[in-house]
């Protein structure tokens, strides 16, 4: 089966691309480079900007695949360029969404693919649902062989998975656990969130490649375990050797004082997500996450732990959190010295 992958080096696709190879599949990778050293054996490789269209039209030639995946198409835009690059060179063309699309605050607690997509909170799931809509509609409209995937929180070695965390640098938090520094948790701890290890996802990825009857369908593919916020930092902190000294403060708190985390937070980790995965379970029969967080982060943390440049700190985002936190005692310290006055 010859497979194109668009990106193909980042934390959730670089999975597929390790499966896809060792299940014998014909992969070809296109991207501009920057990590093309880290390619398993046997990946074709394809040096161009997907930007360009003109560019990756020179580089593809005559090539028809199997099945086209783009990791790295955010909007609407992307897609259609997609389209007009690939529509009767592929036999199937995946597209990467955000289960962060789905309807927030959710009206049932359980999400499925046919739970409303609607995110107020954040332009980066407006995106992603305005690309699907835009998919959808050419697949109505001339039958392109669309499938849509909704990944969740999903981690892998470079990548530690906590709701408030450095994105570049995600050491960070591991890094406060390991000193005893306070680490924020959103809410009080006990919304409930799942996290996939990479490897899980790539079973359910690679089973969708080439599968005729996810053809015109979306798919979320996440684990089945269920944790809450708390539950999830004390197994991390675990992993690290430390128990987490959590502090929580409230989403609302938080996106006043940062107001470029409320997508993340209030349109995302903050509300409680529990997935229904038995649509990807017929599709790929055996799908079954078989990673749990606590094994999982241990593989992450040996990665980091294995070498001290890996172990990389946000001094920046550092001196912010100890403001928030520092801002925030102050403001309870008050409030309960007015509260005891007024009584």
């Amino acid at each position: 089966m010859r497979i194109l992958f668009i990106g193909g080096t980042g934390i959730i696709s670089t999975a597929c691309t390790r499966l896809a190879v060792e299940r014998g599949m014909d992969l070809t990778v296109l991207n501009r480079g920057r990590r093309s050293a880290d390619l398993p054996a046997g990946v074709k490789f394809l040096c161009a900007d997907i930007a360009d269209a003109a560019g990756t039209t020179r580089e593809l030639g005559n090539a028809t695949f199997d099945a086209v995946v783009d990791w790295i198409a955010f909007h609407p835009a992307d897609v259609e360029r997609d389209w007009n690059l690939f529509r009767g060179r592929t036999g199937q063309y995946i597209f990467i969404g955000s289960a962060s699309a789905y309807q927030k605050p959710a009206t049932q607690y359980l999400i499925t693919e046919s739970t409303p997509l609607a995110n107020p909170y954040w332009e980066y799931s407006r995106n992603k649902i305005a690309c699907e809509e835009w998919l959808m509609e050419a697949y109505r409209r001339e039958g392109f062989p669309i499938t849509i995937v909704r990944p969740s929180h999903t981690y892998g070695d470079p990548y530690i998975p906590l709701a408030f965390n450095s994105h570049t640098k995600p050491y960070t938090a591991v890094d406060r656990m390991r000193r005893g520094k306070k680490v924020i948790v959103p809410g009080d701890g006990s919304s409930l969130w799942v996290v996939t290890h990479n490897s899980d996802f790539a079973k359910g990825l690679v089973g969708l490649l080439g599968n005729e009857q996810a053809i015109g369908h979306a798919f979320q593919i996440t684990s089945d375990e269920v944790l809450s916020w708390d539950q999830l930092y004390r197994v991390v902190g675990a992993a690290a050797g430390a128990e987490p000294n959590i502090v929580h403060m409230s989403s609302d708190f938080l996106g006043a004082c940062l107001p470029d985390a409320v997508g993340g937070l209030t349109g995302d980790k903050s509300v409680s997500v529990v997935f229904d995965n038995s649509k990807i379970k017929r599709a790929v029969p055996g799908y079954c996450a078989t990673t749990p967080l606590r094994e999982g982060i241990r593989r992450t943390l040996a990665w980091f732990d294995a070498d001290a440049t890996r172990r990389q700190v946000d001094d920046e985002a550092n001196a912010e959190w100890d403001r928030l936190i520092a801002a925030y005692d102050q403001g309870m310290n008050e409030a309960l010295r007015l509260f005891r006055v007024g009584c």
